[in-house]
C-alpha cells in the first residue's frame, strides 16, 4: 500500500492507488511507518510489516477488479483505460471502450456479419447477371436462355414486360462472372425481329418461392398457358380482366387477382385454354386497363385451385 500526499498552501490533495504487488519503495527492512514524502522508515518492525503486506497481497490477488461492484459506471463511458486499471486482453470490450456482458446465446459477431455477408453475396450475384433489352414480344425465356447458353451455364432467366414499350427486357444469371462478361458480346444480335442489347446488370434476379414452382409435368404445362400481370388498377375487377384478355387473346380458363391495402396496385395470374393465347397476351404489356398500363410477363408458377370447403351433410 502506498499513500502519496501533496501539500500546497491551503489546498491538500490525497490520492491512493492499489496494486496487486508490493510497491517498489518497500524494502526488506521497512517497518511500516511513513515519512513526509511517503517513504517507509525502518525502525525494527520489518517482520511484522512483511507479514501484513503478504496478507494484503493475498487478499488483493483474490479480488476480481473487473467485478461489477469495482467498476464505476462513469468509467464505462470514459473508456477502459481511464487511469484506474488496465483491462486484460481476455475481457470483452466494445469498440467504444465500454464493457459488455458475456452472451450465452448465438454469437453476436455472426449476427453482425450477416448483413455484410448477405450484401457480398448479392454483389457477387449481380456481377454474374446481365441485363438484356429490346427483346421481341414473341421470344420466350427458353429461347433467350438458349441464345446465351453458349457463353456459360445459365442459372436463371427472367423476362419482364415494359409498359412503355412493345419490347421486353430480361435478366440472365450465370454461374460465374466469366460467362456474364462473355455474354456482353451478344449485344446487337438479332433475336426474333429486333437486335437485343446486352449490358452488365445493376440488380440481381428476385428469387421465386420454390414452394410455388411447378412440381409436375401437368403444372409445367399450365405455366406455359399462364401470364403474370402487374400494375393493375385497383378499380379493375376480375370480370374486367377476363373480358379484356378474352377479347384480345383467347379463352381464359382461370384467373387469380391479388392485392392488399398497402399497395396502390394489384397483381394477377391469367391461365388461358391455349398456350398460343398466353404468347399473344404478352403483346398487351403497356396497354391501358382502367387508368394504368399493365405489365405482362410469362408466369413461373401455375394458378392453383383454392381448397374448396367441405359441405355439411
Amino acid at each position: 500500500m502506498a499513500v502519496v500526499e501533496k501539500v500546497g498552501g491551503a489546498d491538500t490533495e490525497v490520492g491512493a492507488a492499489i496494486s496487486p504487488s508490493p510497491p517498489s519503495s518497500v524494502t526488506s527492512q521497512g517497518s511500516g511507518d511513513l515519512g513526509e514524502n511517503g517513504e517507509i522508515r525502518s525502525d525494527g518492525g520489518g517482520e511484522s510489516f512483511k507479514r501484513e503486506m503478504r496478507e494484503l497481497n493475498e487478499l488483493l490477488t483474490k479480488l476480481n477488479p473487473m467485478a461489477k461492484e469495482f467498476v464505476p459506471p462513469s468509467l464505462t463511458k470514459q473508456g477502459a483505460n481511464g487511469g484506474f486499471f488496465t483491462v486484460p486482453d481476455s475481457f470483452p470490450v466494445n469498440e467504444d471502450g465500454g464493457f459488455r456482458r458475456k452472451s450465452f446465446g448465438p454469437p453476436q459477431g455472426k449476427r453482425r456479419m450477416n448483413p455484410r455477408t448477405s450484401m457480398a453475396q448479392r454483389e457477387d450475384v449481380i456481377r454474374r447477371t446481365v441485363y438484356v433489352s429490346d427483346i421481341d414480344q414473341q421470344v420466350t425465356e427458353e429461347q433467350l436462355a438458349g441464345l446465351f447458353i453458349g457463353f456459360g451455364q445459365v442459372v436463371d432467366c427472367r423476362i419482364c414486360g415494359d409498359p412503355n414499350s412493345v419490347l421486353k427486357f430480361a435478366f440472365i444469371e450465370f454461374t460465374d462472372e466469366g460467362g456474364a462478361r462473355a455474354a456482353l458480346n451478344l449485344s446487337g444480335t438479332v433475336l426474333g425481329f429486333y437486335p437485343v442489347k446486352v449490358m452488365p446488370s445493376k440488380t440481381a434476379i428476385a428469387p421465386v418461392n420454390p414452394t410455388l414452382l411447378p412440381r409436375t409435368e401437368d403444372e409445367r404445362e399450365k405455366c406455359a398457358r399462364t401470364i403474370y400481370c402487374t400494375n393493375i388498377d385497383k378499380k379493375v375487377t376480375q370480370t374486367d380482366i377476363k373480358l379484356f384478355f378474352e377479347a384480345v387473346c383467347g379463352e381464359v380458363l382461370r384467373l387469380r387477382l391479388l392485392g392488399d391495402y398497402h399497395h396502390p396496385t394489384r397483381i394477377g395470374f391469367v391461365e388461358f385454354v391455349m398456350a398460343e393465347s398466353a404468347i399473344t397476351a404478352l403483346n398487351c404489356s403497356g396497354v391501358l386497363l382502367g387508368s394504368l398500363p399493365i405489365r405482362v410477363s410469362p408466369s413461373k408458377t401455375p394458378v392453383r385451385s383454392r381448397a374448396v370447403p367441405r359441405q355439411q351433410q
